[in-house]
């Protein structure tokens, strides 16, 4: 078994790239970022981002024949939709503590946040 039937079932890329990284990570990404924008913790982005990962694999199985109950390929999606989820969740934390909380944080990346000194 080679690399990329670990990862899809489908006989193109294409499938792949459009189901799971596209509308499954798009949508996770979008989920991560409202969990954040209305304040709530980071662990319901894990049970959205598994709820997900079960919603990208019934369009792999209703759209293009995949198999619908498979652990390996849930556990793929699932994995890609948690990654997405966090980094929307991360980003959208990141920039309400620095404009929400300016006098204290400043910056330092995108994905993170300081102390300003004294």
């Amino acid at each position: 078994m080679n690399l990329p039937h670990l990862i899809y079932e489908e006989d193109s890329f294409g499938v792949f790239l459009l189901v799971t990284l596209i509308l499954g990570g798009g949508a996770a990404y979008f989920a991560g970022r409202a969990i954040a924008n209305t304040w709530r913790p980071w662990w319901q982005v894990a049970a959205y981002g598994l709820i997900l990962g079960a919603t990208v694999r019934f369009f792999h199985f209703s759209l293009f024949g995949g198999t619908l109950l498979s652990l390996q390929y849930y556990l793929v999606d699932a994995a890609l939709c948690l990654v997405f989820g966090f980094l929307g969740f991360r980003v959208a934390r990141v920039r309400q503590m620095v404009t929400q909380y300016r006098w204290i944080n400043a910056p330092a990346g995108r994905l993170r946040w300081r102390r300003k000194p004294s």
